[in-house]
């Protein structure tokens, strides 16, 4: 495990291995990545402005550690890309069930 430092990159590569960003801010090597991480990273990527290091099959010597760098740094970077659509999407989700809760008459209303 590697102590976070300034740059708080959600994937890094380092000494030819991959490292995410764990909930307490260290980085911990990728095939250690959890169900729930992976949902964090998700949630901060959205929620941020995240950074990864690019993908690079060349600095990343262990095999394991490229498929799963890969494939993790690919779904992050295609959320980011897709952030305004997702708050944008939600933003009307909210906004239709809002509509139909204010016009509905409420249970007291509609006893009278």
């Amino acid at each position: 495990m590697i102590k976070g430092d300034g740059d708080m990159k959600l994937l890094r590569i380092d000494d030819h291995q991959g490292f995410y960003l764990d909930e307490s801010n260290n980085y911990v090597s990728i095939d250690k990545v959890t169900k729930e991480d992976l949902l964090r990273l998700v949630d901060r990527t959205l929620a941020e402005d995240a950074e990864f290091d690019e993908y690079d099959g060349e600095a990343i010597k262990n095999p394991a550690h490229q498929i799963l760098y890969k494939s993790i740094y690919e779904k992050l970077s295609g959320i980011k890309g897709q952030k305004e659509e997702f708050i944008d999407e939600s933003g009307r989700i909210y906004l239709t069930e809002y509509e139909k809760y204010r016009e509905a008459p409420s249970q007291s209303e509609a006893a009278v």
